[in-house]
């Protein structure tokens, strides 16, 4: 499908953008997501799901299971399910001022992607990014799997928002970014209609 997201005149035109399940979603671990698309190419495309907060499970707790130091300056949000692949890695998608060498990854101008201990080790210690979530696993498309969920009603996208991304409660996030668009929920549906 290289050939239709090039005629887009963008090689990553998702990249960057918000990904925002349709009401129907037949996935129920995406059912109310929204993604923020961390890359996307004709190889593939990567984003983190960034309003699905894992139950009971904190930064600061996961930090010091790796043994990493808490003060009193360690933040303590929680830890999000970023996508259902590679459950065990961490990723943290920050505001564009923090920057860890040979690790951080910016996606657009005011937000970056850093996967490293680095950024852990500054966040536990109040140094890390001013604006960051932290996410376990990641949500991942193979080579046009992205582009034929566009073509079916699963997902619809926006341009980025720094405020849905790190400001809003999480159960905000899905209605916020279907808002930005100007979709009325109670209108939408997965299945299309017949006249």
């Amino acid at each position: 499908m290289a050939s239709a997201q090039k005629s887009k005149g963008d090689d990553g035109f998702l990249l960057g953008k918000l990904l925002i399940a349709l009401p129907g979603m037949p996935d129920p671990r995406f059912e109310k997501s929204v993604i923020f698309m961390c890359a996307h190419s004709d190889q593939g495309a990567m984003g983190l799901i960034v309003n699905k907060p894992f139950e009971g499970l904190t930064f600061r707790e996961l930090v010091e299971k790796l043994e990493i130091r808490v003060t009193a300056n360690t933040p303590d949000p929680p830890v999000l399910f970023g996508g259902p692949v590679s459950t065990g890695q961490g990723f943290v998608l920050h505001s564009s001022e923090y920057m860890a060498k040979d690790a951080t990854m910016p996606v657009t101008p005011e937000i970056s992607l850093t996967a490293s201990v680095e950024v852990l080790r500054d966040m536990a210690e109040g140094r890390g990014p001013g604006k960051s979530l932290f996410a376990l696993g990641y949500a991942g498309w193979g080579p046009g799997q992205i582009e034929g969920e566009l073509q079916t009603n699963g997902w619809i996208h926006c341009d980025p928002d720094k405020a849905i991304v790190f400001d809003l409660a999480y159960d905000a996030k899905w209605r916020a970014a279907l808002a930005k668009l100007g979709a009325d929920i109670s209108g939408l549906s997965a299945e299309a209609g017949r006249a």
